[in-house]
């Protein structure tokens, strides 16, 4: 089993989350506009429809896990897998994988972790989440200045445990791209179509979002009460 010394503590590999509620929304987003977002990374997002790419954005609170409870934002987008030569669309996502763009969090060993771990773009941030009610609501600001302000409606719970998902996120971080393997099993899930409403500020995200078309009415949205995660050992791509 591999271990890693992060601040004085091993963390061993996977990387457990035992406890952690998730909310977002899907946004189909112009692919020219998301491409030019990730330039930097060599990536190259899935148009899952004509001139159509996948933006997700997602407020999570990490009650237990390895590496401790916090606050995380993520921006990311629905990429075509390094290598894949088939087609991706939204009734066929097999040669699709997810980029992590950019993830605030609220508390530094988890920055750390993620940064040195897996390549994670993890920054320092402020993320004000609301989740006593059945509107779950996240105030993401950094450097003082609002990044947005997300509202994420109720929806319609979907009965029994989800199954065990076996994913993949990729990385871009000092010139160095990753696959981080990830599996997740989720319970409470509640998904409607649209169902969020955004709110962007002055900060240079919030610009690549405006970019991008939003705020818009987004494809999906939903709420995970709880969920349970184990983060494999990263790999490099190039």
């Amino acid at each position: 089993m591999a271990s890693h010394l992060i601040q004085g503590r091993t963390v061993s590999m996977p990387v457990r989350v035992r406890d952690v509620m998730v909310c977002g929304a899907l946004y189909l987003v112009r692919a020219d506009a998301a491409r030019a977002v990730l330039a930097y990374s060599g990536l190259d997002v899935a148009e899952v429809l004509p001139g159509k790419a996948v933006c997700v954005l997602v407020f999570a609170d990490y009650r237990d896990g390895d590496l401790d409870s916090y606050h995380e934002f993520g921006m990311a987008f629905l990429i075509r897998r390094p290598g894949a030569t088939g087609s991706v669309g939204l009734a066929d996502l097999r040669n699709a994988a997810a980029f992590v763009h950019w993830m605030p969090v609220d508390q530094g060993f988890t920055l750390e972790a993620g940064r040195s771990l897996w390549g994670v773009p993890k920054e320092l941030a402020d993320i004000d989440l609301r989740l006593g009610s059945p509107y779950k609501r996240c105030v993401l600001s950094r450097d003082g200045r609002l990044v947005l302000d997300m509202l994420v409606k109720p929806a319609a719970p979907l009965p029994g445990p989800g199954p065990v998902i076996a994913l993949d996120a990729y990385t871009h971080r000092d010139g160095l791209t990753r696959r981080i393997p990830w599996t997740v099993q989720t319970r409470g899930l509640r998904v409607r179509p649209g169902g969020a409403l955004i709110r962007l500020g002055n900060h240079p995200i919030a610009k690549e979002l405006s970019e991008l078309g939003l705020p818009k009415r987004p494809l999906l949205a939903g709420t995970v009460a709880h969920a349970t995660m184990a983060l494999e050992e990263a790999e490099l791509v190039r």
